[in-house]
Protein backbone atom coordinates (compact mmCIF):
# COMPACT_ATOMS: atom_id res chain seq x y z
CA UNK A 1 0.00 0.00 0.00
CA UNK A 2 1.34 3.34 -1.17
CA UNK A 3 0.70 5.42 1.41
CA UNK A 4 2.11 8.85 -0.15
CA UNK A 5 -0.37 8.19 -3.21
CA UNK A 6 -3.24 7.85 -0.36
CA UNK A 7 -1.86 11.14 0.91
CA UNK A 8 -1.74 12.85 -2.77
CA UNK A 9 -5.77 11.79 -3.18
CA UNK A 10 -7.22 13.83 -0.44
CA UNK A 11 -9.29 16.02 -2.37
CA UNK A 12 -8.02 19.78 -1.99
CA UNK A 13 -10.35 22.41 -0.04
CA UNK A 14 -10.97 24.28 -2.83
CA UNK A 15 -12.05 21.91 -5.12
CA UNK A 16 -14.42 20.30 -2.91
CA UNK A 17 -15.78 23.72 -1.97
CA UNK A 18 -16.95 23.98 -5.45
CA UNK A 19 -18.74 20.52 -5.25
CA UNK A 20 -22.25 21.00 -5.94
CA UNK A 21 -23.20 18.68 -2.52
CA UNK A 22 -20.77 20.78 -0.59
CA UNK A 23 -22.14 23.95 -2.11
CA UNK A 24 -25.49 23.02 -0.63
CA UNK A 25 -23.76 22.50 2.78
CA UNK A 26 -22.51 25.78 2.37
CA UNK A 27 -26.07 27.71 1.79
CA UNK A 28 -27.44 25.37 4.79
CA UNK A 29 -24.86 25.97 7.19
CA UNK A 30 -22.43 29.15 6.06
CA UNK A 31 -18.86 28.88 4.45
CA UNK A 32 -16.86 28.65 8.00
CA UNK A 33 -18.80 25.96 9.44
CA UNK A 34 -18.93 23.66 6.28
CA UNK A 35 -14.39 24.77 6.13
CA UNK A 36 -14.13 23.51 9.41
CA UNK A 37 -16.28 20.30 9.31
CA UNK A 38 -13.94 19.30 6.10
CA UNK A 39 -11.02 20.16 7.56
CA UNK A 40 -12.17 18.13 10.68
CA UNK A 41 -12.79 15.23 8.15
CA UNK A 42 -9.33 15.79 6.29
CA UNK A 43 -7.41 15.41 9.19
CA UNK A 44 -9.69 12.38 10.31
CA UNK A 45 -8.49 11.05 6.87
CA UNK A 46 -5.02 11.70 7.69
CA UNK A 47 -5.12 9.97 10.73
CA UNK A 48 -6.35 6.89 8.97
CA UNK A 49 -3.85 6.74 6.58
CA UNK A 50 -1.42 6.66 9.20
CA UNK A 51 -2.81 3.86 11.34
CA UNK A 52 -4.10 1.37 9.12
CA UNK A 53 -3.40 -0.93 6.65
CA UNK A 54 -6.73 -1.08 4.89
CA UNK A 55 -6.28 0.85 1.59
CA UNK A 56 -9.78 -0.11 0.62
CA UNK A 57 -11.10 1.48 4.15
CA UNK A 58 -9.04 4.42 3.02
CA UNK A 59 -10.47 4.85 -0.41
CA UNK A 60 -13.55 4.49 0.91
CA UNK A 61 -13.47 7.36 3.72
CA UNK A 62 -11.85 9.73 0.75
CA UNK A 63 -14.65 9.29 -1.25
CA UNK A 64 -17.02 10.49 1.72
CA UNK A 65 -14.97 12.42 2.83
CA UNK A 66 -17.73 15.40 1.83
CA UNK A 67 -20.49 13.50 3.19
CA UNK A 68 -19.36 12.56 6.35
CA UNK A 69 -18.75 16.42 6.99
CA UNK A 70 -22.29 16.97 5.92
CA UNK A 71 -23.28 14.01 8.62
CA UNK A 72 -20.91 16.03 11.06
CA UNK A 73 -22.69 19.40 10.47
CA UNK A 74 -25.93 17.87 10.77
CA UNK A 75 -25.30 16.38 14.30
CA UNK A 76 -23.31 20.18 14.93
CA UNK A 77 -26.27 21.72 14.42
CA UNK A 78 -29.54 19.18 15.76
CA UNK A 79 -30.83 20.84 19.06
CA UNK A 80 -30.51 18.10 21.56
CA UNK A 81 -32.88 18.81 23.12
CA UNK A 82 -36.15 17.09 21.67
CA UNK A 83 -39.11 15.73 22.06
CA UNK A 84 -39.64 12.33 23.17
CA UNK A 85 -43.12 9.97 23.38
CA UNK A 86 -43.07 9.03 26.70
CA UNK A 87 -44.41 5.43 27.22
CA UNK A 88 -43.76 4.19 30.43
CA UNK A 89 -46.28 4.97 32.11
CA UNK A 90 -44.49 7.68 34.58
CA UNK A 91 -46.70 11.04 34.30
CA UNK A 92 -44.30 13.24 35.91
CA UNK A 93 -41.25 11.50 34.62
CA UNK A 94 -38.26 13.53 35.59
CA UNK A 95 -36.00 12.20 33.48
CA UNK A 96 -38.41 13.55 30.68
CA UNK A 97 -39.20 16.88 31.75
CA UNK A 98 -42.07 16.09 34.21
CA UNK A 99 -45.10 17.99 33.42
CA UNK A 100 -46.14 18.94 29.92
CA UNK A 101 -47.85 21.57 29.19
CA UNK A 102 -51.23 21.88 26.35
CA UNK A 103 -50.54 22.83 22.97
CA UNK A 104 -52.89 25.63 23.25
CA UNK A 105 -50.70 26.54 26.24
CA UNK A 106 -47.83 25.82 24.28
CA UNK A 107 -49.00 28.50 21.31
CA UNK A 108 -49.94 31.37 22.99
CA UNK A 109 -46.24 30.77 24.85
CA UNK A 110 -45.20 30.60 21.10
CA UNK A 111 -47.42 34.18 20.04
CA UNK A 112 -45.81 35.92 23.27
CA UNK A 113 -42.45 35.06 23.09
CA UNK A 114 -41.47 35.62 19.64
CA UNK A 115 -41.50 39.20 20.32
CA UNK A 116 -41.41 41.62 23.04
CA UNK A 117 -44.06 41.78 26.23
CA UNK A 118 -44.92 43.48 29.27
CA UNK A 119 -43.09 41.54 31.41
CA UNK A 120 -42.50 44.14 33.52
CA UNK A 121 -44.58 46.63 32.28
CA UNK A 122 -47.70 48.63 33.57
CA UNK A 123 -49.46 48.67 30.83
CA UNK A 124 -52.40 50.83 32.62
CA UNK A 125 -50.04 53.01 34.45
CA UNK A 126 -47.11 53.19 31.27
CA UNK A 127 -44.80 52.38 33.63
CA UNK A 128 -42.31 49.96 34.89
CA UNK A 129 -44.33 47.25 36.46
CA UNK A 130 -43.62 43.76 38.40
CA UNK A 131 -43.12 40.17 36.48
CA UNK A 132 -45.11 38.73 39.89
CA UNK A 133 -47.91 40.52 38.70
CA UNK A 134 -49.44 38.52 35.98
CA UNK A 135 -50.17 35.65 37.84
CA UNK A 136 -50.22 36.66 41.63
CA UNK A 137 -53.25 37.68 41.73
CA UNK A 138 -54.49 34.04 40.02
CA UNK A 139 -52.21 32.52 42.57
CA UNK A 140 -54.03 34.21 45.71
CA UNK A 141 -57.54 33.60 44.00
CA UNK A 142 -56.87 30.23 43.89
CA UNK A 143 -55.26 29.08 47.15
CA UNK A 144 -56.66 31.86 49.56
CA UNK A 145 -53.21 33.35 50.23
CA UNK A 146 -52.71 37.29 50.86
CA UNK A 147 -49.63 37.44 48.32
CA UNK A 148 -47.16 35.45 45.93
CA UNK A 149 -44.15 35.19 44.15
CA UNK A 150 -42.35 32.63 42.20
CA UNK A 151 -38.95 31.20 42.07
CA UNK A 152 -37.17 29.06 39.56
CA UNK A 153 -37.60 25.81 41.52
CA UNK A 154 -39.30 24.74 44.94
CA UNK A 155 -35.88 23.77 46.42
CA UNK A 156 -34.62 27.49 45.44
CA UNK A 157 -38.19 28.19 46.98
CA UNK A 158 -37.20 26.88 50.16
CA UNK A 159 -33.20 28.34 50.06
CA UNK A 160 -35.38 32.14 50.07
CA UNK A 161 -38.05 31.31 52.43
CA UNK A 162 -35.38 30.49 54.98
CA UNK A 163 -32.77 33.22 53.94
CA UNK A 164 -35.77 36.19 54.55
CA UNK A 165 -37.13 34.84 57.48
CA UNK A 166 -34.73 32.65 59.31
CA UNK A 167 -31.01 33.59 58.96
CA UNK A 168 -29.02 33.76 62.28
CA UNK A 169 -31.72 31.80 64.12
CA UNK A 170 -33.19 28.01 64.60
CA UNK A 171 -35.65 26.54 62.26
CA UNK A 172 -37.69 23.43 64.02
CA UNK A 173 -38.14 20.46 61.77
CA UNK A 174 -38.95 16.82 62.31
CA UNK A 175 -36.46 14.44 61.92
CA UNK A 176 -38.61 12.35 59.93
CA UNK A 177 -39.26 14.94 57.86
CA UNK A 178 -35.54 15.56 56.67
CA UNK A 179 -35.75 14.52 53.15
CA UNK A 180 -33.49 14.37 50.01
CA UNK A 181 -35.40 14.87 46.53
CA UNK A 182 -33.04 14.19 43.11
CA UNK A 183 -29.84 14.93 43.32
CA UNK A 184 -29.09 14.35 46.92
CA UNK A 185 -30.68 17.80 47.33
CA UNK A 186 -31.22 17.68 51.56
CA UNK A 187 -33.63 19.60 53.31
CA UNK A 188 -30.46 20.07 55.83
CA UNK A 189 -28.29 21.27 53.19
CA UNK A 190 -30.68 23.78 52.40
CA UNK A 191 -31.12 25.02 55.30
CA UNK A 192 -27.41 25.28 56.14
CA UNK A 193 -26.89 27.36 52.73
CA UNK A 194 -29.69 29.79 54.58
CA UNK A 195 -27.79 30.39 57.56
CA UNK A 196 -30.36 29.51 59.26
CA UNK A 197 -29.57 26.49 62.15
CA UNK A 198 -31.51 22.99 61.66
CA UNK A 199 -32.93 22.07 64.91
CA UNK A 200 -34.04 18.92 64.77
CA UNK A 201 -37.40 17.30 67.18
CA UNK A 202 -38.21 13.83 67.38
CA UNK A 203 -37.67 10.72 65.78
CA UNK A 204 -37.39 8.93 62.24
CA UNK A 205 -41.06 7.58 62.52
CA UNK A 206 -42.76 9.63 65.39
CA UNK A 207 -42.92 13.24 66.57
CA UNK A 208 -44.73 14.46 69.09
CA UNK A 209 -46.81 18.18 69.69
CA UNK A 210 -44.57 18.04 73.09
CA UNK A 211 -41.28 17.85 70.87
CA UNK A 212 -41.95 21.04 69.02
CA UNK A 213 -43.40 22.64 72.39
CA UNK A 214 -40.03 21.82 74.33
CA UNK A 215 -37.40 22.84 71.29
CA UNK A 216 -38.97 26.24 70.95
CA UNK A 217 -36.72 29.33 72.22
CA UNK A 218 -35.57 32.63 72.06
CA UNK A 219 -33.79 32.02 69.21
CA UNK A 220 -36.34 29.96 67.73
CA UNK A 221 -36.78 32.18 64.00
CA UNK A 222 -39.17 29.64 62.27
CA UNK A 223 -41.46 25.99 62.31
CA UNK A 224 -40.95 23.76 58.94
CA UNK A 225 -43.22 21.35 58.22
CA UNK A 226 -42.09 19.10 55.09
CA UNK A 227 -44.73 17.38 53.01
CA UNK A 228 -42.97 13.85 52.33
CA UNK A 229 -44.57 13.60 49.12
CA UNK A 230 -41.93 11.72 47.48
CA UNK A 231 -41.75 8.38 50.29
CA UNK A 232 -43.75 7.77 53.17
CA UNK A 233 -42.84 6.27 56.49
CA UNK A 234 -46.04 3.24 57.44
CA UNK A 235 -46.29 1.31 60.77
CA UNK A 236 -45.47 2.97 64.02
CA UNK A 237 -45.85 6.52 62.94
CA UNK A 238 -47.39 9.64 64.36
CA UNK A 239 -46.41 13.11 63.37
CA UNK A 240 -47.99 16.83 63.87
CA UNK A 241 -50.69 18.20 61.75
CA UNK A 242 -49.95 21.19 60.28
CA UNK A 243 -52.81 23.25 61.34
CA UNK A 244 -51.84 22.48 65.20
CA UNK A 245 -47.80 23.28 64.36
CA UNK A 246 -49.53 26.69 63.06
CA UNK A 247 -51.26 27.37 66.39
CA UNK A 248 -48.19 26.35 68.28
CA UNK A 249 -46.19 28.98 66.22
CA UNK A 250 -48.18 31.65 66.34
CA UNK A 251 -48.03 31.53 70.36
CA UNK A 252 -44.74 31.82 70.40
CA UNK A 253 -44.62 34.75 67.84
CA UNK A 254 -42.16 32.46 65.14
CA UNK A 255 -43.86 32.12 61.40
CA UNK A 256 -44.92 28.35 60.09
CA UNK A 257 -43.66 27.29 57.08
CA UNK A 258 -44.72 24.22 55.16
CA UNK A 259 -42.93 22.47 51.48
CA UNK A 260 -45.99 20.87 50.00
CA UNK A 261 -43.78 19.81 47.47
CA UNK A 262 -45.81 18.41 44.71
CA UNK A 263 -48.62 21.15 45.32
CA UNK A 264 -51.87 20.29 44.73
CA UNK A 265 -54.49 22.58 43.64
CA UNK A 266 -57.90 20.31 43.42
CA UNK A 267 -59.07 17.21 45.31
CA UNK A 268 -57.13 14.73 43.85
CA UNK A 269 -60.06 12.02 45.90
CA UNK A 270 -62.60 13.29 42.85
CA UNK A 271 -60.22 11.60 40.40
CA UNK A 272 -59.92 8.31 42.38
CA UNK A 273 -56.66 8.92 44.11
CA UNK A 274 -55.49 9.00 47.79
CA UNK A 275 -56.00 12.47 49.15
CA UNK A 276 -53.03 14.67 49.08
CA UNK A 277 -52.96 17.69 51.01
CA UNK A 278 -54.24 20.98 48.69
CA UNK A 279 -52.28 24.60 48.97
CA UNK A 280 -55.67 25.70 49.72
CA UNK A 281 -56.05 23.26 52.73
CA UNK A 282 -52.73 25.08 54.52
CA UNK A 283 -53.10 28.64 53.45
CA UNK A 284 -57.02 27.85 55.47
CA UNK A 285 -54.77 26.38 58.56
CA UNK A 286 -53.26 29.23 59.10
CA UNK A 287 -49.96 28.31 57.58
CA UNK A 288 -47.76 31.84 57.27
CA UNK A 289 -45.68 30.67 54.38
CA UNK A 290 -46.46 27.25 51.68
CA UNK A 291 -44.50 26.64 48.52
CA UNK A 292 -44.26 24.19 46.34
CA UNK A 293 -43.14 23.12 42.70
CA UNK A 294 -44.97 24.39 39.29
CA UNK A 295 -43.98 21.11 37.07
CA UNK A 296 -45.20 18.10 39.51
CA UNK A 297 -48.86 17.72 39.94
CA UNK A 298 -50.27 21.73 39.13
CA UNK A 299 -49.08 20.67 36.01
CA UNK A 300 -47.23 23.87 34.68
CA UNK A 301 -43.48 24.25 34.09
CA UNK A 302 -40.60 24.31 36.68
CA UNK A 303 -40.59 26.48 39.11
CA UNK A 304 -41.05 27.25 43.02
CA UNK A 305 -44.30 29.11 43.88
CA UNK A 306 -44.55 30.68 47.43
CA UNK A 307 -47.81 32.01 48.60
CA UNK A 308 -48.79 33.25 52.14
CA UNK A 309 -48.89 36.52 54.29
CA UNK A 310 -47.78 39.56 52.60
CA UNK A 311 -45.63 41.02 55.51
CA UNK A 312 -43.67 37.74 55.00
CA UNK A 313 -43.97 37.70 50.91
CA UNK A 314 -42.76 41.36 50.56
CA UNK A 315 -39.78 40.47 52.20
CA UNK A 316 -38.36 37.78 50.03
CA UNK A 317 -39.36 40.45 47.65
CA UNK A 318 -36.90 42.27 48.42
CA UNK A 319 -34.05 40.20 49.25
CA UNK A 320 -30.83 40.27 47.58
CA UNK A 321 -31.28 36.30 46.89
CA UNK A 322 -34.57 37.08 44.64
CA UNK A 323 -33.20 38.45 41.63
CA UNK A 324 -30.46 35.37 41.32
CA UNK A 325 -33.55 32.90 41.57
CA UNK A 326 -36.20 34.73 39.82
CA UNK A 327 -37.99 33.09 36.39
CA UNK A 328 -38.00 34.95 33.04
CA UNK A 329 -40.56 35.23 30.93
CA UNK A 330 -41.01 31.81 29.32
CA UNK A 331 -41.83 30.33 32.98
CA UNK A 332 -44.18 33.73 34.16
CA UNK A 333 -46.03 32.83 30.73
CA UNK A 334 -46.31 29.25 30.69
CA UNK A 335 -47.01 29.56 34.35
CA UNK A 336 -50.12 32.32 33.90
CA UNK A 337 -51.27 30.20 31.27
CA UNK A 338 -51.68 27.00 33.17
CA UNK A 339 -53.26 28.78 36.52
CA UNK A 340 -55.77 30.68 34.22
CA UNK A 341 -57.14 26.72 34.00
CA UNK A 342 -57.47 26.32 36.91
CA UNK A 343 -60.08 29.39 37.28
CA UNK A 344 -62.60 26.65 35.15
CA UNK A 345 -63.27 23.31 37.52
CA UNK A 346 -64.96 22.01 34.92
CA UNK A 347 -62.89 22.32 32.80
CA UNK A 348 -59.31 22.27 34.28
CA UNK A 349 -59.01 18.46 34.06
CA UNK A 350 -59.19 18.17 30.21
CA UNK A 351 -56.79 21.45 29.48
CA UNK A 352 -54.15 20.60 32.31
CA UNK A 353 -52.24 17.32 30.50
CA UNK A 354 -51.37 16.07 34.20
CA UNK A 355 -54.63 15.97 35.28
CA UNK A 356 -56.18 14.04 32.71
CA UNK A 357 -53.39 11.65 32.54
CA UNK A 358 -54.12 10.84 36.47
CA UNK A 359 -58.08 10.77 35.78
CA UNK A 360 -58.05 8.71 32.91
CA UNK A 361 -60.28 5.41 33.73
CA UNK A 362 -58.91 1.60 33.34
CA UNK A 363 -61.37 1.49 30.27
CA UNK A 364 -60.85 4.44 28.59
CA UNK A 365 -56.87 3.73 28.52
CA UNK A 366 -57.82 -0.12 27.17
CA UNK A 367 -60.01 1.62 24.45
CA UNK A 368 -56.86 3.79 23.05
CA UNK A 369 -54.63 0.88 23.48
CA UNK A 370 -56.79 -1.14 21.10
CA UNK A 371 -56.64 1.79 18.85
CA UNK A 372 -52.67 2.07 18.90
CA UNK A 373 -52.30 -1.87 18.75
CA UNK A 374 -54.87 -1.70 15.43
CA UNK A 375 -52.57 0.86 13.70
CA UNK A 376 -49.41 -1.65 15.02
CA UNK A 377 -50.57 -4.89 13.83
CA UNK A 378 -51.41 -2.85 10.20
CA UNK A 379 -47.68 -1.14 10.37
CA UNK A 380 -45.46 -4.30 11.87
CA UNK A 381 -45.98 -7.56 9.94
CA UNK A 382 -43.30 -8.83 11.40
CA UNK A 383 -44.14 -8.37 15.17
CA UNK A 384 -46.38 -10.00 17.92
CA UNK A 385 -48.94 -6.92 19.11
CA UNK A 386 -51.16 -7.47 21.79
CA UNK A 387 -53.10 -5.86 24.91
CA UNK A 388 -52.58 -5.95 28.38
CA UNK A 389 -53.74 -4.71 31.89
CA UNK A 390 -50.32 -2.72 33.29
CA UNK A 391 -49.84 -0.38 35.94
CA UNK A 392 -49.08 3.38 35.97
CA UNK A 393 -47.26 5.78 38.03
CA UNK A 394 -48.00 9.43 38.70
CA UNK A 395 -43.46 9.82 39.47
CA UNK A 396 -42.14 12.90 39.81
CA UNK A 397 -41.82 12.49 43.68
CA UNK A 398 -45.35 12.82 43.73
CA UNK A 399 -47.67 9.93 45.33
CA UNK A 400 -45.44 7.44 45.76
CA UNK A 401 -47.68 4.66 46.88
CA UNK A 402 -50.40 5.21 44.08
CA UNK A 403 -50.88 2.71 41.31
CA UNK A 404 -53.02 3.64 38.22
CA UNK A 405 -54.76 1.05 36.52
CA UNK A 406 -53.61 1.58 33.31
CA UNK A 407 -53.36 -0.73 29.62
CA UNK A 408 -50.44 -1.19 27.46
CA UNK A 409 -49.36 -2.05 23.71
CA UNK A 410 -47.04 -4.74 23.92
CA UNK A 411 -44.93 -5.82 21.10
CA UNK A 412 -42.86 -8.93 20.49
CA UNK A 413 -40.36 -8.56 17.77
CA UNK A 414 -39.78 -11.63 14.86
CA UNK A 415 -36.44 -10.80 13.90
CA UNK A 416 -34.54 -9.09 16.34
CA UNK A 417 -34.53 -8.43 20.16
CA UNK A 418 -36.32 -6.74 22.44
CA UNK A 419 -33.07 -5.14 23.31
CA UNK A 420 -32.35 -4.41 19.93
CA UNK A 421 -35.92 -2.87 19.27
CA UNK A 422 -35.71 -0.71 22.40
CA UNK A 423 -32.03 0.49 21.16
CA UNK A 424 -33.75 1.68 17.37
CA UNK A 425 -37.19 3.19 19.38
CA UNK A 426 -34.90 5.88 21.31
CA UNK A 427 -33.11 6.26 18.38
CA UNK A 428 -36.09 7.65 15.82
CA UNK A 429 -36.71 10.88 14.77
CA UNK A 430 -39.02 11.51 18.02
CA UNK A 431 -37.56 8.50 20.24
CA UNK A 432 -39.94 6.45 22.20
CA UNK A 433 -39.26 5.75 25.55
CA UNK A 434 -40.76 1.95 26.72
CA UNK A 435 -41.11 -0.29 29.21
CA UNK A 436 -39.16 -3.54 28.39
CA UNK A 437 -39.65 -6.60 29.74
CA UNK A 438 -38.03 -10.53 29.57
CA UNK A 439 -39.56 -11.02 25.83
CA UNK A 440 -41.47 -7.60 25.30
CA UNK A 441 -41.58 -3.71 24.71
CA UNK A 442 -44.72 -2.18 26.46
CA UNK A 443 -46.51 0.79 25.52
CA UNK A 444 -48.00 1.95 27.92
CA UNK A 445 -50.90 4.26 26.56
CA UNK A 446 -51.54 6.53 29.70
CA UNK A 447 -48.65 8.74 28.66
CA UNK A 448 -49.04 8.97 24.88
CA UNK A 449 -51.34 11.51 23.51
CA UNK A 450 -53.63 10.05 20.74
CA UNK A 451 -52.34 12.48 18.35
CA UNK A 452 -49.04 10.31 18.47
CA UNK A 453 -50.57 7.34 17.81
CA UNK A 454 -50.19 7.38 13.62
CA UNK A 455 -46.33 8.12 14.32
CA UNK A 456 -45.60 5.76 16.87
CA UNK A 457 -47.00 3.43 14.11
CA UNK A 458 -45.29 4.60 11.24
CA UNK A 459 -41.74 5.00 13.12
CA UNK A 460 -42.05 1.05 14.48
CA UNK A 461 -43.00 -0.09 11.11
CA UNK A 462 -40.20 1.41 9.49
CA UNK A 463 -37.95 -1.31 11.65
CA UNK A 464 -40.72 -4.25 12.24
CA UNK A 465 -42.61 -4.40 8.41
Amino acid sequence: MDKNELFRNIPKMDVLLEREDVSKLIEQYGRSLVTGAIREQTELLRELIRTTEDESAVRQATEELAGRAGDSLRRLCSPHVRKVINATGTVLHTNLGRAPISRAQAQRLTDIVTGYSNLEYDLEAGRRGERYAHFEWLLCRLTGAEAAMVVNNNAAAVLLVLSAIARGGEVLVSRGELVEIGGKFRVPDVCEQSGAVLREVGTTNKTHFSDYESALSDGTKAVLKVHTSNYRIVGFTESVDAAELAGLAHEHGVPMIEDLGSGVLVDLEEYGLAHEPTVQESVRAGIDVVCFSGDKLLGGPQAGIIVGRRELIDRMKRHPLTRALRVDKFTVTALEQVLLEYLSKEHVRENVPVLRMISETAASAHERAEKLAAQLREACPRANVGVRPCQSQVGGGSLPLERLESAGVTIEPWAMSVDALEHKMLRFDVPIVPRVTEDSILLDVRTIDSGDFPAVAEMLGEVLA
